[in-house]
């Protein structure tokens, strides 16, 4: 789950928490009540039938018993049926929300002058897989917590020291999976950009593959897929070691408690706990805890997963409401930061920059020298927000340098290309295009600031005409 540099973590589970209604989750929680009858009875039935009925030499006592426990399951039936039916206010007023932030971000990185090509794929693909997710992660973590507290309250009925076995262990092994979770989301991410580059990677040198022939650049074009299917396939190691631990906090929590009841049996029934008793304890353990233990870890690693890395995706890529006008105000300080920032000149260009990290605070001065070619104007275009990086960001104390309003950078930055662009039309014109609301006053004091006064004067003054090829 995402630690973003601000320091909020786990967001994407606080939003999910967040997102939940009152009301409706107090009905789930109101029709759950039945549905944990066949958790909490099975266990005592068993005892009961075992103990009062078959041993005791009276069947259809024990029959009764087991009859009791199947009526508890089609009372558990219609609360199954109501929990489903109220699923849907939980899980639509989150689906909104995230509409209305795709919606909103894509509006507002419009008015910034940052077209976001991505929104349709978002509000399309990505918002209805985070809300088919986290409808799937609440009926699998309800239905886990029911089965818990059912299996408590019938383990506690049937003989308080066995419950004393069982409890610590399973949620020993429940504690372990947990905390494996923040890791499991780390690597399916990795997993999951490391398959996009792949893919790119592949796709780029196919599309090549005639000019990768004729100039003979085999080897290299096979480097470049080697490294991303190398990185691939480290991803997968890493998420096949993150299952193989789950499966050993499996075995803690739903193995373990079986293998103390059992070693523990003697030393019970010496104490005169019943063989029924036992019985119900192994009952609560294979076919209550067991289950509801497998099922959560199946959902929380696999729509647990994909949730986190959907959402975390449509949260970074979407802005609050606030960003449009935080973009369109000065920022605070005037630190450049560059975080990864890679760029190339068209998609299956070598990229001139690559994972560029930068940090210029305040009130410093930075030199950047170097043989033509390695970037130098490219990396003073991105600061300047002229160029956009196809990976990273570049920023201005915090706020993205290519969102920044024109009309807001008065003293934030200034670019004096290598270029010297000179257009028909007036010096008033050429001296202005970048800032057509410049003064008098502000143009002189630049003029006189870089010693052209003189130059000026020698052209006319702001409303002569200039032709290009005179210069």
């Amino acid at each position: 789950m995402s630690r973003d540099p601000d320091g909020r973590r786990f967001r994407e589970l606080r939003y999910g928490i967040g997102a939940l209604r009152r009301k409706p989750l107090l009905a789930l929680a109101a029709w759950s009540v039945p549905e944990a009858l066949p958790a909490a009875l099975s266990g005592v039935a068993i005892a009961r039938a075992v103990d009062r009925g078959f041993l005791a030499g009276r069947p259809l006592v024990g029959l009764l018993w087991l009859a009791g426990f199947m009526a508890a399951a089609a009372v558990s039936a219609l609360g199954s049926r109501q929990v489903y039916r109220k699923l849907g206010a939980l899980v639509e007023p989150m689906r909104d929300d995230l509409v209305r932030r795709v919606v909103t971000g894509a509006l507002a990185g419009s008015v910034a002058g940052q077209p976001e090509s991505g929104a349709l794929a978002r509000l399309t693909r990505q918002v209805e897989v985070v809300r088919d997710t986290f409808g799937g992660l609440i009926v699998i973590v309800r239905g886990f917590l029911v089965a818990v507290v059912g299996v408590a309250i019938g383990l506690l009925s049937v003989a308080p020291v066995v419950a004393l076995l069982i409890l610590p262990t399973f949620l020993l092994g429940f504690v372990l999976f947990l905390g494996t979770l923040g890791m499991s989301a780390a690597r399916q991410r990795a997993a999951v950009f490391a398959d996009e580059r792949l893919a790119t990677s592949a796709s780029e040198v196919l599309r090549g593959a005639r000019d990768v022939f004729a100039s003979g650049t085999q080897d290299h074009a096979a480097r470049l897929v080697t490294r991303s299917i190398d990185a691939q396939a480290a991803a997968e190691r890493s998420l096949a070691w993150v299952s193989a631990l789950r499966m050993l906090c499996f075995a803690v929590g739903g193995w373990l408690p079986l293998l103390t009841l059992l070693f523990a049996g003697p030393w019970l029934v010496a104490q005169g706990l019943t063989a029924g008793a036992i019985m119900g304890g192994l009952t609560y353990v294979l076919f209550g805890l067991q289950p509801a233990l497998r099922n959560v870890f199946s959902g929380l690693g696999g729509s647990g997963l994909r949730f986190v890395v959907t959402l975390g995706r449509i949260l970074d890529a979407t802005a609050p409401p606030a960003v449009a006008q935080r973009l369109a105000t000065p920022p605070d300080t005037r630190d450049l930061t560059l975080s990864g920032v890679t760029f190339a000149y068209g998609p299956h260009a070598e990229p001139v920059l690559r994972d560029l990290d930068l940090f210029v605070p305040e009130g410093d001065h930075l030199a950047i020298v170097g043989p033509s070619g390695i970037g130098k104007s490219t990396l003073a275009g991105l600061l300047c927000g002229l160029l956009r990086p196809v990976g990273g960001r570049v920023e201005i104390g915090g706020v993205p340098a290519a969102g920044l309003a024109p009309d807001r950078l008065a003293g934030i930055r200034v670019l004096i290309p290598q270029e010297a662009y000179v257009f028909a039309g007036t010096v008033w014109d050429n001296l202005t295009y970048l800032r057509p609301g410049a003064t008098v006053e502000e143009v002189r004091a630049a003029a006189a600031a870089i010693g052209a006064t003189g130059l000026l004067d020698r052209l006319g003054g702001y409303q002569a005409g200039l032709v290009p090829a005179d210069l």
